[in-house]
């Protein structure tokens, strides 16, 4: 009898291994727009993202490293730290808007970017690239680089764009805190379906 339930449970054990080692992590690497910033962290839209993926029962999980004011040098600086860490299969990098705010070089801001994503695709990670547009008193001509860098990075290094992060709720006053830069709570899910249509094909 003894024999009987120690074969089973190996049996057990040896068919749970491999579910084990099948999970995969997605690392959100973002500023205060992913970092939840106003809001409970379990309301932004990376921790609705990983609520709608092990609902749906999938190997991925979230992680959320992500950083109120960080800009891609900040970024670029622990990104390795990062990689190390969480090990992840996918990438979010959704940084640069402090660097548009601030009116920091595009220039500089795509060489970061693109450092990451090289250094991410190193380690074998696919790389979901997330920009962001500027209001237009920064300029036309400083707004309409800031847009290319990373249309211009996403098409050199072959990886996914979604263009802009907030563009289900560009409009919408009442979608942002007081300080009309930062999205509500309520806003959230739109950002997750925005997020999901372009992460799903590299799923898999």
């Amino acid at each position: 009898m003894f024999k009987k339930l120690a074969s089973c449970f190996l049996l057990l054990l040896c068919c749970s291994l491999p579910a084990m080692a099948a999970e995969k992590r997605i690392l959100v690497y973002g500023d205060s727009l992913s970092a939840g910033f106003g809001i409970a962290v379990s309301q932004s839209w990376p921790a609705l993202l990983g609520q709608r993926l092990q609902a749906q029962g999938s190997r991925y999980t979230v992680s959320n490293a992500s950083i109120s004011g960080e800009t891609t040098a900040g970024g670029r600086a622990r990104f390795a730290a990062a990689l190390d860490q969480f090990k992840p299969a996918i990438v979010i990098l959704a940084l640069g808007a402090n660097d548009g705010l601030r009116g920091l070089p595009v220039a500089a801001m795509e060489d970061n970017l693109a450092f990451m994503v090289k250094l991410a695709k190193k380690q074998k990670a696919r790389v979901l690239l997330v920009g962001m547009h500027l209001p237009p008193n920064y300029g036309q001509k400083y707004t309409g680089e800031f847009d290319a860098a990373f249309r211009d990075l996403a098409k050199r290094e072959k990886i996914a764009l979604l263009p802009f992060l907030l563009e289900p709720i560009a409009l919408d006053r009442a979608a942002y805190q007081a300080d009309g830069l930062h999205p509500t709570a309520a806003a959230q899910p739109k950002l997750l379906d925005h997020v999901w249509s372009a992460l799903q094909p590299l799923l898999g």
